[in-house]
């Protein structure tokens, strides 16, 4: 059996994948204090509740991208001859299923609070069990900027890192971070509207909260499920085609070699793979022509990975799904 030649990633990703890492596991850190504080601090507030269990939902995102780094770094065997680079497919639907949930239970904790008119009160906090005490809604505004940080910081670190690395596992992680502080800017001011008498204020920063999570998730489930069905190659932060299939065919057409050629690109994972359909001028000596074909073709673009050059007597013999593969957006 054959098997897929294992995939490096060029030496500026690979540094550009080892920053990664240690932003992932900072977060870990990060959010795991930040659930520390808001469960000691969170009271009857709504927004505190939604917020905490958006934090313990936002690790999974992290732990699933270590996981998926770990797994994907493996050799093809002869059980799986393709690889493992499709494990950061699965991360991504992991992730992106975590914060789809996420949105519909803040959502409908939310609705159900103000369905049932629930009137959230805020004591008072006492410090090391003193007499002196301080509104409690202080400490949870406290808390909920802190929680609001590293978040903030974090996410922005990997929004541009997940571009490069075409990773949608960690897009969607930071995702989940803007998702975070906005929470927890949205939570501060709930908070406030308990202080001033606004009892609904809670539960409709919530409510916002939720709607925001909830429109995030279902756009990520999406492209996850685009993704595990051979999605055409796509930028993972717009979800625009990246016109692979072009660049390639324009190149490749170039060569005195060939006649024609034609396309078919899929991504899987962070790689893309696919077939190049060639019809060759009268003549040509096909296997050294693909072999150079192929080599060529793969220096186009550093997430080309595995591509199969087929000779073809004619373009018109393929399907027509095939041939619109290319020229489809």
């Amino acid at each position: 059996m054959r098997l897929r030649p294992k995939y490096r990633l060029p030496p500026d990703r690979e540094r550009k994948l080892r920053r990664v890492v240690v932003l992932e596991w900072l977060t870990i850190f990060f959010m795991s204090t930040i659930i520390l504080v808001m469960y000691l601090t969170m009271g009857a507030s709504q927004a505190m509740k939604a917020a905490l269990i958006e934090d313990c939902l936002s690790l999974i995102p992290p732990v699933a991208f270590l996981l998926a780094n770990r797994v994907r770094r493996r050799a093809p065997t002869a059980e799986f001859p393709y690889g493992f680079s499709r494990a950061t497919l699965l991360a991504f639907l992991a992730a992106s299923v975590a914060i789809l949930m996420l949105g519909f239970f803040i959502l409908y904790d939310a609705g159900h609070t103000l369905v049932s008119r629930e009137r959230p009160t805020i004591g008072h906090f006492h410090l090391l069990g003193t007499q002196w005490g301080i509104w409690a809604g202080w400490v949870m505004i406290g808390a909920l900027i802190y929680s609001l940080l590293p978040p903030l910081i974090l996410g922005r670190m990997k929004l541009p890192l997940a571009a490069d690395l075409h990773d949608s596992t960690l897009h969607a992680d930071a995702t989940m971070n803007k998702a975070d502080w906005m929470t927890a800017a949205a939570a501060v001011f709930g908070v406030l509207g308990i202080g001033l008498g606004f009892w609904w204020a809670d539960a409709v920063a919530a409510a916002v909260i939720g709607l925001d999570v909830l429109h995030d998730g279902c756009r990520n489930v999406r492209r996850a499920m685009d993704d595990l069905m051979d999605h055409r190659p796509a930028d993972v932060v717009t979800g625009e085609p990246l016109g692979l299939e072009r660049i390639v065919e324009e190149r490749l057409a170039t060569w005195p070699q060939v006649a024609q050629v034609n396309v078919r690109l899929r991504e899987e994972g962070y790689l893309v793979a696919g077939e190049v359909f060639v019809v060759f001028h009268p003549g040509v000596d096909f296997d050294v022509s693909a072999e150079r074909l192929t080599a060529h073709a793969l220096t186009l673009d550093w997430r080309l990975h595995d591509l199969v050059v087929m000779p073809v007597t004619s373009l018109e013999a393929l399907t027509p799904a095939t041939k619109e593969s290319s020229n489809v957006l």
